[in-house]
């Protein structure tokens, strides 16, 4: 086993977007036509893992040099749908994270950056996103990354009724806990969401991280699916919590009482949500 294989999975979330092969322009459609096809398809530990691999040479390499061609592949209602990796681009946006931008402090004192990567590295990385942003400027990731957490704005956009749980029996046996739901549903969802909150609340991160989100789903075809993986979060919850994880139901009552002016019930369901979470992240500084 390398060691790579053997590291434990980091507490990641994600939000995808799976389009159907109409969305593609050829040659790509044809390239993932054939790709849905294969036999055996990777995994997200897949992904994972060679992102991982990645680290382990000195200096480590902070962004891939080649763009992934690989992808998570879905049916609905008969339809292929993908959602590509894009594992470089999502490897500079997250460098930018790290480091902080717009201002903004990154996530990381800056000797600790320099440890993890260091800045020759960085700065190639950097110089390298610049020159492909300019061919590319109207490029998007597919998928969206969070650690220890899943941000209240991405439950705004699933119903509990969507939730898929099983204690085990997903990809190598591990558990999933996931959401999944049409495209024209979250949008909808996200354009109430907002609605509500505006009329009865002031901005707020909240208000700007909808704004985020529902700019980034305009970009999608809208037939697309849209899809919360509580990924490796599922290692950091017990079994009986995460059976009783009830995080999208929460936030869609806790909207629906501050429509109807019930700031009560609002505050009610919010303190639900955020004391589940704030012992998840936590678990963070936990030796």
């Amino acid at each position: 086993m390398s060691v790579v294989s053997s590291v434990v999975v980091p507490y990641t979330s994600y939000l995808r977007v799976y389009e159907p092969l109409a969305a593609f322009a050829e040659p790509e459609r044809s390239h993932w036509a054939r790709y849905a096809e294969r036999p055996v398809l990777p995994t997200a530990q897949d992904e994972l893992r060679r992102s991982l691999a990645d680290l382990v040479p000195t200096p480590p390499v902070g962004v891939p040099v080649h763009e992934s061609g690989d992808a998570f592949v879905a049916e609905v209602d008969g339809v292929v749908c993908v959602c590509p990796w894009r594992t470089r681009l999502r490897g500079w946006l997250a460098l930018e994270e790290l480091e902080g931008s717009g201002g903004q402090g990154g996530m990381f004192p800056a000797n600790v950056l320099d440890a993890l990567l260091p800045e020759v590295v960085r700065g190639q990385a950097r110089a390298d996103h610049e020159r492909w942003q300019r061919r590319n400027p109207d490029a998007r990731p597919w998928i969206r990354t969070t650690v220890w957490q899943v941000p209240v704005r991405w439950f705004v956009l699933f119903r509990d009724e969507e939730r898929e749980y099983a204690a085990a029996g997903g990809e190598g046996g591990e558990p999933v806990l996931r959401y999944r739901t049409p495209m024209v549903e979250a949008r909808r969802r996200l354009a109430r969401g907002l609605r509500t909150l505006r009329e009865n609340v002031a901005d707020g991160p909240l208000v700007e991280g909808l704004v985020d989100v529902g700019r980034w789903l305009e970009e999608f075809h809208p037939r697309s699916l849209v899809e919360l993986d509580y990924g490796g979060l599922v290692h950091a919850l017990p079994a009986g919590q995460l059976a009783v994880d009830r995080s999208a139901a929460d936030v869609a009552e806790g909207l629906a009482a501050l429509g109807n002016g019930d700031s009560e019930g609002a505050g009610e369901a919010y303190a639900r949500l955020a004391e589940r979470w704030r012992a998840v992240r936590d678990r963070q500084f936990t030796n």
